[in-house]
């Protein structure tokens, strides 16, 4: 995706100065991106399985099709979310937070860990 790629290289590298200016800059991407809601901490994971309504009706195969587009979607916007994140580190701070699987854990520990020292 050529767009993509472009409003990446417009972000500079984070090295642990200026958080603040950094994660503005950042969240603006993301929304551009339409994948900042990866971030929401009331974000609920899409189930595996749709369970029946309350009066015992089966969800019908539209209903199960669009959940499973839904969960891919929110699985490949994780993935761009996190690597969005990990692209825009210096590569010391890669190398710390390369080893965390969620977008949300990562942004949060860089919340707390640079918040802090500002």
């Amino acid at each position: 995706n050529q767009s993509h790629e472009s409003s990446m290289v417009k972000l500079d590298r984070f090295n642990g100065n200026n958080y603040t200016c950094w994660k503005d800059k950042m969240l603006f991407l993301l929304t551009a991106l339409k994948i900042s809601y990866i971030l929401d901490s009331s974000l609920e994971p899409i189930s595996e399985e749709l369970a029946a309504s309350d009066d015992g009706t089966q969800p019908s195969a539209l209903e199960i099709e669009q959940t499973k587009i839904k969960r891919k979607k929110c699985e490949e916007d994780e993935l761009l979310c996190r690597g969005d994140i990990l692209n825009t580190l210096s590569d010391m701070l890669y190398d710390l937070f390369i080893g965390m699987q969620t977008a949300k854990e990562i942004w949060d520990a860089l919340e707390f860990k640079y918040k802090a020292e500002e």
